[in-house]
């Protein structure tokens, strides 16, 4: 999974996982996203929350169900199943190693052919402040693409189909639509080009050439 930043900079995404093998079959039967994920060896326990959610943006309803049905059959557990919201239509899945993803689209209804492609993948980090991170990541090269004060924040990285955001930590686990609360490992590291470092939350970067 790959993230450029207005300053190409760019970000790889592993998730740590008891086994590398058996994730890469379950995640490619499940949403085909090839190269766009990578896996590694789990470091440490980790219980609760993660503090992350991975999601799956697409174009349309019939998506969304035709992604969360090979899901299911690989392995995956729904924790909130497919419907229409404000906001439009999704659900919300755990992968068997634990992580979660958020599979949804904007439209209501089907407007165009079925198709499985998804549009975008965005990496949310559930942070304890949001404008305090985001002063981090600008100093570190990234460049801010939209802010809401407090309440979330998105970069600006053009040519890449994904997006890395965040907003408050609550506010994350209430998407998921499980407890806030959560300790020990992230399971996921970022790679890229601004250096090796822990951010304000705990999320490890390494350097990457």
């Amino acid at each position: 999974m790959e993230i450029t930043t207005a300053t190409n900079t760019t970000l790889t995404v592993s998730l740590e996982v008891p086994d590398v093998e058996a994730a890469a079959a379950t995640y490619a039967a499940a949403f085909g996203l090839g190269d766009r994920l990578s896996f590694r060896p789990a470091q440490g326990p980790s219980t609760g929350f993660r503090g992350f959610l991975l999601s799956l943006v697409v174009s349309q309803p019939s998506t969304v169900d035709s992604l969360v049905e090979t899901a299911v059959a690989a392995g995956f557990t729904i924790l909130d199943p497919a419907k229409k919201s404000l906001w439009g239509y999704g659900a919300i899945i755990a992968a068997p190693e634990g992580t979660i993803w958020k599979i949804s689209t904007s439209k209501k209804k089907d407007v165009g052919p079925f198709t499985r492609e998804v549009d975008s993948v965005v990496l949310l980090l559930g942070v304890e402040d949001v404008k305090a991170s985001k002063r981090f990541y600008a100093e570190r090269g990234l460049t801010v693409a939209k802010s809401f004060g407090g309440k979330y924040a998105e970069f600006a990285m053009p040519g890449s189909p994904v997006v890395l955001a965040m907003y408050p930590r609550k506010a994350a686990a209430k998407e998921a639509g499980i407890s806030p609360e959560g300790s020990g490992s992230h399971r996921i590291v970022l790679g890229g080009t601004t250096g090796t470092f822990v951010d304000p939350d705990g999320f490890v970067w390494e350097a990457t050439a």
